[in-house]
């Protein structure tokens, strides 16, 4: 079964109203699973969205190394706190990763969190690409982007 391709611009709607619905959301990102942007929210340049990559990168190597460390099943979210933001990394089931940043003394974490899972949730509707059953990826157990039997 494939997910239906969406134009990108039906990817930047929902990353907008992503932002759009959590005060303090800053900027989002869909990454492809070796770390290409697919797709942002308004405001995020290709200088920006180059370096949320190359972050992400890091990161996401360094939860896969704490699911094999742990032994603790398939890397859902990486949340790294920081004294005036948040970075939210989510992988999706079929690869890609939704990045988002979200700021100010008054944010309500909890409620990015939930927007964060309901978007991964129905993100095969927002997604520009189609990845069938042959060529569907996942971050996997091993830590190693694995291609689905």
């Amino acid at each position: 079964m494939t997910s239906a391709v969406v134009t990108e611009n039906g990817l930047t709607d929902a990353l907008n109203c992503l932002v759009d619905r959590v005060h303090g959301a800053e900027f989002a990102v869909v990454l492809s699973p070796d770390g290409l942007p697919l797709g942002s929210s308004r405001q995020v340049g290709e200088n920006l969205a180059e370096q949320i990559s190359g972050v992400v990168a890091g990161l996401i190597a360094l939860g896969l190394a704490a699911t094999r460390t742990c032994d603790a099943g398939r890397l859902r979210q990486v949340v790294v706190q920081m004294s005036r933001a948040f970075l939210f990394i989510a992988t999706i089931p079929n690869g890609t990763i939704l990045t988002v940043r979200i700021a100010g003394d008054d944010v309500e974490v909890g409620d990015m969190a939930y927007e964060v899972a309901l978007f991964v949730g129905q993100a095969e509707r927002h997604l520009p690409i189609t990845l069938g059953p042959a060529s569907s990826v996942t971050i996997g157990d091993t830590g190693a982007l694995q291609r689905r039997r």
